[in-house]
């Protein structure tokens, strides 16, 4: 397998990713998901708090959606790894349309329509589980592994501008025609995202075979290997509890309606905010990523992250809050390159389902269940007490991940990650 040349430029290196059939196509249709799902969530919890007034409401919103992402991610993986990903990944996002099609009906019906947002969004759940794992385990089928990190660079910092556009168009359609407009963008996104995955070229895209053992043997299996690998272990675990414990998004409308005193436009661009940071640096990061202390690298990053949190959560002016998002969203985006391409390094193909859905796993809890930790703290203490609290436990997780995982806090390369269990 052919190395690139140290001495090719990186911006070189990152432009040539898009060469590759159908890696273009993968991206476009990726980034409207991206948009479509940015979009729904932004207008989800703002007609939902605005229709209740209640904190516990926001908390609820994660909840149903990481309930059945629980339920259901593990086998999401196995099926991953026995079968043909991108067939997968078509019908989860066919059923993600569905459900934004299910939210258009809903949104005229008031607030008697709340308990039908929480049915689906259960159901959007249940399509995240297979769409999460089968978006992760289908890039390295894509571009060879020479390219793998660039790759992931390109895809993070892509989808993150499309994360700063759909806040921004959900609170613009969202003010102009209300959710019936809004989730009818989303149901065009999603729908026309399924039709471009056709033009997507994967390697081994046929069904792997019969399956060796049961089902719970082959579970056992990908808990195992994650387990005896202490850098995959500590970096799922440490965006786990940091993002848990620490983040803010679910916090926004309450902050948008009582803090900061904005309206739907403002929410959308402080949702955007993070977003902003995220893509100046998956910019810096695709045109000249990290090839030495990776791991020291993510610890800062997530120690970034939660001092970035602790002002937004003190603060009562927009620009200020709107700036230490963004700064929050660079050292995110951080993580999350370093995280991914050690991931994806680390894990053999046959394997990266189950991987990859436990990965997930540790994501949805954090997001999701996130919001609900959020909501939750924030109707029994206040907003602020509860984000003051979240980003102060975030910098005691990443001492404590510190210490416990110091194989994670010296790997110099990602190449490392790709070796046996660390004696």
């Amino acid at each position: 397998m052919a190395v690139p040349s140290p001495s090719s430029p990186p911006a070189q290196a990152a432009s040539s990713v898009y060469r590759h059939t159908g890696f273009t196509a993968f991206l476009v249709a990726r980034m409207l998901s991206v948009v479509a799902s940015q979009v729904q969530a932004v207008v989800v919890a703002w007609q939902v708090y605005d229709l209740t007034r209640e904190p516990l409401a926001l908390a609820y919103v994660g909840l149903a959606q990481f309930l059945p992402m629980l339920a259901l991610l593990l086998p999401a993986g196995d099926l991953i790894d026995r079968f043909s990903r991108k067939p997968i990944l078509a019908m989860a996002w066919a059923a993600s349309a569905v459900c934004s099609g299910l939210l258009w009906w809903l949104s005229g019906h008031g607030a008697s329509g709340v308990n039908g947002i929480y049915a689906v969004l259960v159901l959007f759940g249940c399509a995240r589980a297979f769409s999460g794992p089968a978006l992760q385990s289908l890039l390295p089928q894509i571009v060879p592994r020479e390219q793998l990190a660039q790759a992931i660079a390109a895809n993070s910092m892509l989808m993150r501008g499309a994360a700063i556009g759909g806040p921004l168009i959900g609170g613009l359609l969202y003010a102009a025609g209300g959710g019936e407009l809004t989730y009818l963008v989303c149901l065009a996104c999603f729908g026309l995202g399924t039709l471009l995955l056709a033009r997507v070229s994967v390697a081994h895209a046929g069904p792997r075979g019969l399956a060796q053992g049961t089902i719970w043997q082959r579970f056992g299996a990908g808990i195992h290997f994650i387990r005896s690998r202490p850098i995959i272990l500590g970096t799922i675990s440490l965006d786990l509890f940091a993002v848990l414990l620490g983040g803010v998004v679910a916090l926004l409308p309450i902050y948008a309606h009582e803090v900061l005193h904005v309206g739907p436009q403002g929410l959308g661009a402080l949702r955007s905010a993070m977003a902003i940071g995220e893509v100046g640096a998956g910019f810096y990061l695709s045109a000249r990523p990290f090839k030495r202390h990776v791991g020291s690298r993510m610890f800062i990053a997530v120690a970034v992250f939660g001092v970035a949190n602790l002002v937004f959560s003190l603060s009562t002016l927009f620009w200020l809050s709107f700036a230490a998002l963004m700064v929050a969203g660079a050292a995110d985006m951080v993580s999350v390159y370093v995280r991914g391409a050690l991931v994806q390094f680390s894990t053999p193909d046959d394997m990266r389902g189950r991987v990859n859905a436990v990965n997930m796993l540790f994501i949805g809890s954090s997001n999701e269940l996130g919001e609900f930790r959020a909501g939750s703290s924030a109707a029994w203490l206040g907003a602020v007490p509860a984000a003051v609290a979240g980003a102060v436990c975030t910098l005691a997780v990443v001492g404590t991940w510190a210490v416990a995982f110091k194989p994670l806090r010296q790997v110099d390369r990602f190449e490392e990650a790709a070796g046996g269990p660390a004696r």
